[in-house]
């Protein structure tokens, strides 16, 4: 059930979208940060009580400067520390992927790797092409290396944990579709590109992005390292399982078999002056590691499922394009391992963004994005598209789609099938594990979701999409991934 203070937060947000009136896109709000801490303090401090959150950190930067960075609940529940907002430890799981990105822009700067080369020119195993076409360095920003999903990335064992470059020549994925045609997650394909740090480089991935990244940006507490340098061990968030009611730590989970995909672990205020550099261009007090057009690269668009609804920038989700009725573009990254739940949002228009990391339960998944959504909304308010009827010509393709993102070696999970049913001439009901939500035609093929979405967005739409293949669907909110019908 909705705590008070959230059903408030979601109140001040909400009403119905159905009818409401068309406007100019909203501006990016600049909200007093004593305002903001207010609203973050009351919306997290129901998570804990209602949403199994044991610790979180939250770090918003606006005008190209810290306005919050407050930390809630535990660092270490039985020893009872407070999560400390300056100095406390989280995993931002795949967010770690951007810092991957910004030492292989460094490579491509320094003119020591090319964007359109194929992979195996700078790797020391080979990636097998599939109908004769390579990977391309492009394709690893654009998650479009046409992969099976890479299973067994985290373990919590060190006795199976293997080293980086062992892993990555064992555990090649299969190739199911042509690089560059359709985005599908793939951490291996990330990791593929810390790889080709390390040998372009001459060092290795770890130690590079600490003299050439971390260092420079005096991101002193963030490392890729497991274990983690004695001077910041002592510093780590416990992980969580909630088990009969009450939090019990877990064993620390272990990454580093794909390292440059996720294994570091960082701070708020680190991840403020990452956010910060992204603002400035690449530069942050004095420090230059990237040129402005490298953060242009890696922030513009790279490829889409669906025409209509945003992708993949370069290695950065693109959230929300700026439209007639949208606020600022966002783009960004979100990050799961099994304890903690993490995203970073950036809205380059607005110079502002945010750090959200989570542990707890199972529920501190969603209340991340809870926090997240409630943000976007108080920060970079939207607006609802016009509803659309629809031509009777239009299809309105019913039935199971799969998503492409998966491991194809391993048996097809039907129960995780999202199913579209038609809900009238220009409506549908979409459902995902049980859970149905209501959508309405705002354009050719997209529909706008209506269940549980504030006045002020952020707002979920969805796209078809039909080729060769058959019909496809697309979720704005996942740009990394499409479904595939299987049944009509």
């Amino acid at each position: 059930m909705t705590r008070p203070l959230i059903r408030a937060a979601l109140a001040a947000l909400a009403l119905s979208t159905a009818t409401a009136p068309l406007l100019a896109a909203p501006a990016a709000t600049t909200v007093a940060p004593a305002e903001l801490a207010g609203f973050v303090d009351g919306v997290v401090a129901e998570q804990i009580a209602a949403r199994e959150v044991a610790g979180a950190v939250v770090t918003v930067v606006q005008g190209g400067r810290v306005v919050l960075n407050r930390g809630y609940g535990h660092q270490d529940l039985a020893a009872g520390v407070p999560v400390d907002a300056m100095r406390s430890l989280f995993r931002p799981g795949s967010v770690s992927k951007l810092i991957t990105w910004t030492a292989l822009m460094q490579q491509v700067e320094a003119g020591r790797v090319d964007l359109d080369a194929d992979v195996n020119r700078y790797l020391d195993f080979a990636i097998p092409p599939f109908d004769g076409k390579p990977i391309r360095v492009r394709d690893l920003f654009t998650h479009s290396v046409g992969m099976s999903d890479a299973p067994g990335i985290i373990t919590r064992d060190p006795a199976k944990l293997l080293p980086f470059r062992d892993w990555m020549k064992r555990n090649i994925p299969r190739r199911v579709w042509a690089p560059g045609t359709e985005i599908a997650y793939s951490n291996y394909g990330a990791a593929l590109a810390g790889y080709i740090v390390a040998q372009v480089s001459g060092e290795e991935f770890d130690p590079y992005v600490e003299r050439h990244v971390l260092g420079p940006l005096k991101m002193a507490a963030t490392s890729f390292r497991e274990p983690l340098p004695p001077a910041l061990a002592p510093r780590m968030t416990k992980g969580y399982r909630l088990e009969n009611g009450r939090f019990v730590e877990q064993a620390p989970e272990l990454i580093s078999a794909i390292a440059p995909a996720g294994s570091a672990t960082s701070s708020g205020p680190d991840m403020a002056r990452f956010i910060r550099m992204l603002l400035g261009g690449g530069t942050l007090d004095g420090q230059r590691v990237l040129k402005p057009e490298s953060v242009r690269f890696l922030l513009s668009d790279g490829l889409s499922n669906a025409p209509g609804l945003p992708g993949m920038a370069h290695g950065f989700f693109v959230f929300r394009n700026a439209g007639p009725t949208s606020g600022p573009r966002l783009l960004g990254h979100g990050g799961n391992t099994a304890d903690f739940h993490s995203i970073l949002v950036l809205a380059p228009q607005a110079n502002a963004g945010f750090f959200i990391s989570m542990t707890g339960g199972v529920g501190s998944y969603g209340a991340r994005t809870e926090l997240s959504d409630l943000l976007v909304a108080r920060l970079f308010p939207d607006r609802p598209m016009a509803r659309q009827p629809r031509p009777a010509d239009e299809p309105q393709p019913a039935g199971a789609f799969r998503a492409n993102r998966r491991n194809y070696d391993a048996p097809v999970r039907p129960e995780y099938d999202a199913t579209v049913a038609v809900a009238g001439p220009d409506a549908l009901t979409v459902t995902m594990e049980g859970k149905a939500s209501h959508w309405e035609r705002v354009g050719p093929l997209m529909y706008e979701r209506v269940t549980a979405t504030g006045r002020t967005g952020p707002f979920e739409r969805l796209q078809f999409v039909t080729g060769p293949a058959g019909w496809r669907l697309v979720f704005g909110t996942q740009p990394h991934m499409a479904w595939h019908r299987v049944t009509p």
